[in-house]
């Protein structure tokens, strides 16, 4: 085989290996931390119904006992590890590509700049936001509704079948823009945060990456969540309440993006684009630990 055919085969198993450990932290990250999502999700989208956090616990065990709690993880248990997938392969390629950009040898960790790591968390973020999208959008229409016979939909086939044969792709992907600006800062940050602390503490103490105790990547999970959503949350207020808004004629409540933003700041004030903050940020720490510690414990076992 030529060197090229051998550097090309050595890429394809790398991209692999990034996949399928992403894979495992995207699956991680949705049983750690679906609870906490659907409790944000109906705040930020129903601020009539519900009064804060507790409020939405109590209510959500009251119509829909604890199951109510994983309403819609379907979608996300499938689409979410696509997701994770999709950030940690281009996440991976963005940093390789840096390191040879900075002239790292061959076999040595690379050392990114801040910037670096931004652009290359970034560009995971849109990248994955063709997935998101239509992910999330099924997944908060099914995480607002109430269980019996008021539900509009029966599950996320269902829910993804009413909206294409009414309004197509630009049903399906409704909400699109602001969801590509949350993914691309708020994963800028995201990487940003995680990266820059185990580039850090490599440096400090000598360690390979491998060598890094579960403790600290489920640390340094935990603060790359923080980063991402007290960055990002105003917009994903604003993704929430559009993928949760009607499609058309009176039904529709807001005609864009900024729309969104101007009836949220008159009608709830500044306080409007926090809503849902707390069990948000309640959710940071496990489900991002969960999703880090996966990715690197998959990758150490497969090398």
């Amino acid at each position: 085989m030529s060197q090229d055919g051998a550097k090309d085969n050595d890429g394809a198993m790398r991209a692999v290996k990034d996949c399928l450990a992403g894979s495992v932290g995207g699956i991680a990250q949705v049983f750690a931390g679906q609870p906490f999502d659907t409790v944000k999700v109906r705040l930020q989208t129903q601020p009539d119904v519900y009064r804060g956090t507790m409020d939405a616990v109590r209510k959500t065990i009251q119509n829909d006992g604890f199951s109510g709690f994983y309403k819609g993880t379907t979608t996300p248990l499938i689409g979410v590890g696509l997701c994770v997938s999709i950030q940690f392969l281009v996440m991976e390629h963005m940093k390789r590509t840096f390191a040879r950009i900075n002239g790292t040898p061959s076999g040595q960790a690379p050392t990114l700049t801040a910037s670096q790591l931004y652009i290359s968390g970034a560009t995971a973020g849109v990248a994955n936001s063709i997935v998101s999208g239509p992910v999330e959008h099924i997944r908060v229409r099914l995480q607002v509704q109430t269980s019996g016979s008021a539900a509009q939909y029966k599950g996320p086939g269902d829910c993804i079948g009413q909206i294409y044969r009414n309004f197509g792709w630009k049903g399906i992907y409704k909400g699109q823009i602001p969801t590509v600006i949350r993914e691309l800062n708020g994963y800028g940050m995201y990487f940003l945060a995680y990266e820059a602390l185990v580039q850090r503490t490599m440096a400090r103490t000598g360690k390979s990456r491998s060598e890094l105790s579960s403790g600290l990547v489920c640390l340094f999970g935990a603060a790359a969540g923080f980063a991402m959503w007290l960055t990002s949350y105003p917009i994903d207020v604003i993704k929430s309440k559009m993928q949760t808004d009607g499609f058309a004629g009176s039904a529709r409540k807001y005609s864009g993006t900024v729309d969104c933003a101007k009836q949220v700041m008159a009608q709830e004030g500044f306080k409007g684009f926090f809503r849902g903050i707390t069990p948000c940020l309640l959710r940071a720490a496990p489900a991002n630990a969960a999703t880090f510690i996966g990715f690197e414990m998959a990758m150490r076992l497969l090398g």
